[in-house]
C-alpha cells in the first residue's frame, strides 16, 4: 500500500493531523483540505488519488455535496466522517455512493485498519478473476459487472456484496457474515446497512435482482436461475 495518496477533507486542523499522522505512518501519501470546494480541487487536479477521508460539516461545500460531485466522474473509495450519529445521515452516505461511515470520535488505529482494507481490495495484484452465474459476469481485477453482455455500473460495496453473493451461491448467508466478509470484522454498524445495499443492487440488477433471496429473520441467499 506503499506511497497510495489519500485525501483527508476537513475543517479542523488538528484533526486532519492526527488522521495524517497514522497514515503516514503507514506509508500512505496524504494530501488535505480544510473545506470541500478545495477538497473538489485537489481531487480533479491531482488524478490519481486512492482514497477520500471525508468530513461531513465543513464550510463552503459539505461531504455529502463534494461526493455528489466526486460520483459524477470516479468510483474511488469513500470513507465518511462525522460527528453526527444519524441513521438518516448514514442512510444519505450509502445512497450517494459512500463505501464506509464512521462516526467521531473513532480510533486512529481502527480507521487505519479500514483504509488498508478497502485499499487491499481495490489495489489487488494479479491475473483477471472471473466469476459468472446466470449471466452475471463478475471481473474482479477491472472491477466491472455485466449482466446479460450489459455493463452496470456498481459502487465499491454492492460490487464486494454482488461478488460475494455469487461465489457463496446457493448459500444462506446470515447478516453476520455478510458483515464480516464485506464489511470486515471491525465494522461497528448493524443489519439495516446491508438491507440498504441489498435494495440498490437488486435495483440496478434489475430482473435479476430476484436472485438474491431474502431469508427471513436471518439474511440473503443469491439463487441461480435453473
Amino acid at each position: 500500500m506503499d506511497h497510495l495518496k489519500i485525501l483527508v477533507v476537513d475543517d479542523e486542523a488538528r484533526m486532519r493531523k492526527l488522521v495524517r499522522d497514522f497514515l503516514e505512518r503507514q506509508g500512505y501519501m496524504v494530501l488535505e483540505a480544510a473545506d470541500g470546494e478545495e477538497a473538489v480541487d485537489i481531487f480533479f487536479s491531482e488524478k490519481d488519488i486512492a482514497l477520500i477521508l471525508l468530513d461531513v460539516m465543513m464550510p463552503r461545500m459539505d461531504g455529502w455535496q463534494v461526493c455528489r460531485e466526486v460520483r459524477q466522474y470516479s468510483k474511488v473509495p469513500i470513507i465518511m466522517l462525522t460527528a453526527r450519529s444519524d441513521e438518516r445521515d448514514e442512510l444519505l452516505g450509502f445512497q450517494l455512493g459512500v463505501d464506509e461511515y464512521i462516526s467521531k470520535p473513532f480510533s486512529p488505529k481502527i480507521l487505519v485498519a479500514r483504509v488498508d482494507a478497502v485499499l487491499r481490495r481495490t489495489n489487488a495484484q494479479g491475473a483477471s478473476e472471473i466469476v459468472e452465474s446466470s449471466g452475471i459476469r463478475i471481473d474482479k481485477t477491472a472491477h466491472q459487472v455485466s449482466i446479460d453482455g450489459k455493463d452496470i455500473e456498481l459502487s465499491f460495496k454492492e460490487f464486494e456484496l454482488l461478488s460475494y453473493f455469487v461465489e457463496n451461491k446457493g448459500i444462506a448467508l446470515s447478516r453476520e457474515k455478510i458483515l464480516n466478509a464485506v464489511w470486515n470484522y471491525d465494522y461497528y454498524g448493524d443489519a439495516r446497512t446491508i438491507d440498504t445495499h441489498v435494495k440498490k443492487l437488486r435495483a440496478k440488477m434489475g430482473d435479476k435482482g430476484a436472485l438474491i433471496k431474502t431469508i427471513w429473520g436471518m439474511g440473503y441467499k443469491f439463487e441461480p436461475a435453473e
